[in-house]
């Protein structure tokens, strides 16, 4: 099992790169503090809590897989995750 907390975006490196706080961005996205720090720590999130991180850090919606990463990524984090449990299972 992975330890400690594995980004799969870059929304904390955006927020750090423009010395905001998680509640200032939370502030800004109209979104919890527990929001980002899910959306941080990779969790999954809505299209709209997406689209609000992203104006809220003056970012386009173009700019998406650049800050959550792509599709594919998720999938490849996805498909790595399974293989451990697997393995651990066995």
């Amino acid at each position: 099992m992975l330890g400690g907390r594995v980004p799969s975006n870059n929304v904390q490196r955006y927020r750090e790169a423009l010395m905001m706080s998680k509640a200032e961005l939370a502030r800004k996205a109209g979104l919890s503090t527990l929001t980002i720090d899910r959306v941080e720590a990779g969790r999954p999130c809505r299209l709209d809590t997406k689209r609000k991180v992203l104006t809220a850090l003056g970012l386009r919606i173009s700019d998406k897989d650049r800050v959550f990463g792509s599709r594919e990524d998720d999938e490849g984090v996805a498909a790595t995750r399974m293989a451990m449990t697997a393995e651990a299972r066995s």
